[in-house]
């Protein structure tokens, strides 16, 4: 039996096997445990009910998990998307006046589209359209992207909405110093090619942090709510007025995903001859399938996570690593209390070396074709400093289209291209 599971997901192809997969698995989701009480607080502003959309987040997260792993067999975890849901609850919510129950219906329509986008071949034709150095640069720019993200975690980078530019943390804080020792922990972990370096860097953060009383045990345990699951409006979702929005997550959703995945699929070397991921349609058709139910649920839109490159870092090759992480989300209903000892500071060293490993992509980027390298640097820079995945994208798309036709190389241009940075710039101009 287990012979016949191995061969299914490729285990001696990739080279891996079921403990090297099981830590993998373990290690993305206590880098990715963090949603389920992040993505409450943000979507409580909106009315979500708080319990609720904690077991959604679990379900969701976990249900899209262990399909991307079964379907697709790769070892990608998916989540409720942090950007996606503040737009949720800050711009459709409260700026728009309509219900939470809407704003779902949304979020499912998003999905529902984006599955016949996907159905269609015309999510996948345009992965494929990208050019080689370009999709290197996303790469890149997310791992700048991830790494800032731990940076702030950490409370080494403040950012302070009153002030133009970021600021450095206070290390005589506790919170910021117990980052700063994991990510040294971490570091020396690495260099020492210790098995499971990550994991043990979280793990062991995670020790000082309770023996300084930084992280508490749990005192109590509360029953699952699954007041939100079902509660969507479709129907007041088919509104006009909202076509705007739904344009809005549409986008930002389909090009933050095709960053994530290309980052992912270089990094775990699950790339052709030619660049290309192997089962790209049915990565990005789970990927819409975590939409709707994210959707459905009461969780926001459902995606694919960058931290999963947490364990691609700890070996995981194949989709074993996302099950076991689905399989922990789902757990997290009962043991929910629990995840929340893993505290931010635990995770965020394993996001800023996660950044670093990462950035070794950049090599692959050819500098002397400058009609292709000011783009990529584009794409890089823009992605931490405008803290969205799809905005470097379509910074960096723009400009490749437009040095291209500067030079008189149209021909060199994928029509999808064309296509693409149209849409941005429409985008750029109306929508964002």
């Amino acid at each position: 039996m287990l012979k016949k599971i191995e061969n299914y997901f490729g285990f001696n192809e990739r080279k891996t096997n079921w403990s090297t997969e099981i830590r993998a698995g373990f290690t993305v989701y206590l880098t990715m445990a963090y949603i389920l009480f992040v993505n409450p607080v943000i979507l409580k502003d909106a009315g979500v009910p708080f319990n609720g959309c904690v077991v959604g987040t679990a379900l969701a997260a976990g249900i899209t998990s262990i399909l991307m792993g079964l379907i697709a067999n790769f070892p990608l975890a998916l989540a409720a998307g942090m950007g996606l849901n503040s737009v949720l609850a800050y711009n459709i919510v409260l700026g728009l006046d309509v219900s939470w129950q809407v704003a779902m219906g949304l979020i499912f329509l998003d999905g529902l589209i984006v599955f016949i986008l996907v159905m269609a071949g015309f999510r996948e034709a345009v992965m494929n359209a990208i050019p080689v150095s370009l999709r290197h640069a996303i790469a890149v720019g997310i791992g700048l992207f991830l790494s800032l993200i731990g940076m702030m975690h950490a409370g080494i980078v403040v950012i302070d909405k009153n002030s133009l530019l970021p600021s450095p943390g206070n290390f005589s804080n506790p919170e910021t110093l117990l980052a700063t020792i994991g990510i040294i922990i971490t570091a020396i972990f690495i260099i020492l090619r210790i098995k499971g370096a990550i994991l043990l860097g979280i793990l062991l953060t995670t020790f000082i942090g309770i023996m300084a009383k930084i992280a508490q045990l749990p005192s109590s345990f509360s029953k699952p709510d699954f007041s939100t699951i079902g509660a969507l409006d479709i129907s007041g979702a088919l509104n006009f007025s909202l076509v705007p929005a739904l344009f809005s997550f549409i986008i930002v959703d389909f090009f933050d995903t095709l960053g994530t995945v290309t980052a992912i699929g270089y990094q775990a070397n699950l790339v052709d001859s030619e660049g290309k991921i192997k089962k790209l349609k049915q990565i990005l058709g789970v990927d819409a399938i975590g939409a709707m139910l994210g959707g459905i649920f009461g969780a926001s839109s459902t995606t694919s996570y960058i931290e999963s490159a947490a364990g691609i870092m700890e070996g995981g090759r194949t989709g074993i690593t996302a099950i076991v992480t689905g399989i922990l989300f789902l757990l997290s209903i009962i043991i929910a209390p629990f995840a929340s000892i893993v505290v931010s500071q635990a995770t965020a060293p394993a996001l800023v070396i996660i950044g670093f490993l990462m950035m070794q992509s950049i090599t692959r980027i050819d500098f002397n074709d400058v009609e292709t390298s000011i783009p990529a640097f584009i794409i890089i820079i823009t992605m931490p400093f405008t803290y969205s995945i799809s905005h470097g994208i379509g910074y960096g798309f723009i400009m490749y289209t437009i040095l291209k036709l500067v030079r008189g190389k149209y021909k060199e241009i994928h029509p999808l291209m064309f296509v693409i940075s149209l849409i941005f710039a429409i985008y750029f101009a109306f929508v964002h």
